[in-house]
């Protein structure tokens, strides 16, 4: 591993949270994906562990670190091949509580953050409409202020920990004639009368509850808005790079497990007289695929060190995501065909491997949006630079 980015102390907490995640999850995942619901055991023990306050001030009983302890987290979380538990996890720490911790005021953060980092209470991020998908600014769910509250009406979907989760960070618009001016983002308590979830069948992720959340007349009091009215666009628009290099992170480490075991079956599988890694065209295939994976790894890695130091590499976090997963699908495509029949069962992990990466390239943003992104920086010469809320 690059000691250009990890310590030693981060490559103790890896070992560590291997150790975790093989005790704790690896024998529990098959049985979490055929259910799709995830035990409230285990949020609290990964709470108790720190893993949810990686990047929580130690005031809010976090634990403060640096990015690149994020990034072995999200890496770890890929190995246990489930992208759904993978999802669930990262959507409440780097969706919901992203908000949380950087938007939150006090009595939010004593409310939703504290028991957030100690997985007592789930967040999840409602933002995406059925009508809207990548098109923030035009969303349709409203807020409009009655006196010491806001009523709230609309729907939201695709949404990770939507149906088991306890909070959502809800993006409404409070001025519906303002354009993205006009979004404001609450904390909305998914028990909170008038609050509805649909659970949506997927093709993968299936350990983790995804959901079309519906908002008839709840009311949402003004003490649970974040910031002040309309500063939602602003606070989503922060958070979006960071969570596209949450997406290329999860990419590459999945493609790397991929790699990992289709090396070790190729090394014992015979045919013909000799392991099928030693085929030229099987082995010269392999290294493309190991190059490429490693190609998006390290640039990740840049793009972690430039967040961490508070740039607001808007650009960079878009190719990362725009790369990393469409590498991902490739990898993981050709190590299932290394397998040959064997990669189509669903005793080996390359079905779910494959059926988990396809989301890559649409959630969070789709590879077609993060290509009119990146034309306008490069081609256009737009410059993004950091909200101001």
């Amino acid at each position: 591993m690059n000691s250009m980015y990890f310590t030693e102390e981060h490559q103790l907490f890896r070992e560590s949270l291997k150790e975790f995640l093989q005790k704790e999850v690896a024998p529990n995942v098959n049985a979490w994906e055929e259910s799709g619901k995830l035990p409230k055991d285990i949020w609290k023990k990964f709470g108790e562990m720190g893993y949810f306050g990686l990047a929580t001030p130690e005031e809010y009983d976090g634990l403060g670190l640096d990015i690149f302890y994020t990034v072995i987290f999200l890496e770890e979380l890929q190995k246990v091949n489930s992208g759904g538990f993978a999802a669930a996890m990262w959507a409440h720490e780097y969706l919901a509580m992203t908000h949380l911790n950087k938007n939150a005021n006090a009595q939010q953060k004593e409310a939703y953050l504290k028991p957030s980092v100690l997985g007592e209470k789930i967040g999840c991020l409602g933002v995406s409409e059925p009508f809207g998908g990548s098109d923030v600014a035009g969303m349709r769910t409203t807020a409009l202020k009655q006196g010491d509250y806001y009523l709230v009406n609309g729907s939201k979907t695709f949404i990770t920990n939507g149906v088991y989760g306890d909070y959502i960070i809800l993006a409404a618009k409070t001025d519906p004639s303002a354009g993205n001016k006009g979004i404001s983002l609450f904390i909305v308590d998914r028990d909170a009368p008038g609050v509805s979830a649909n659970k949506l069948d997927k093709l993968g992720w299936r350990a983790s509850d995804t959901a079309e959340l519906a908002f008839d007349n709840v009311k949402v009091p003004i003490t649970n808005r974040m910031g002040e009215e309309g500063s939602g666009f602003t606070f989503i628009m922060e958070a979006f790079a960071l969570e596209r290099l949450v997406m290329g992170i999860n990419a590459h480490a999945r493609a790397d497990y991929a790699l990992d075991y289709a090396r070790q079956y190729m090394s014992e599988r015979h045919a013909f007289g000799q392991s099928i890694d030693q085929f030229q065209a099987l082995r010269h295939r392999f290294v493309d695929l190991q190059a490429e994976m490693e190609v998006c790894r390290h640039y990740n890695y840049g793009v972690a060190a430039k967040l961490d130091k508070g740039e607001y590499a808007v650009k960079e976090a878009t190719i990362s995501k725009l790369k990393s997963t469409k590498m991902a699908d490739d990898v993981i495509y050709n190590c299932l065909q290394f397998l040959g029949g064997y990669g189509y069962m669903e005793d080996y992990p390359m079905a779910r491997l494959l059926r988990d990466s396809r989301l890559g390239p649409i959630g969070g943003g789709t590879s077609e949006i993060l290509r009119e992104i990146i034309a306008k920086i490069v081609i256009d010469k737009k410059e993004y630079k950091a909200p101001r809320s």
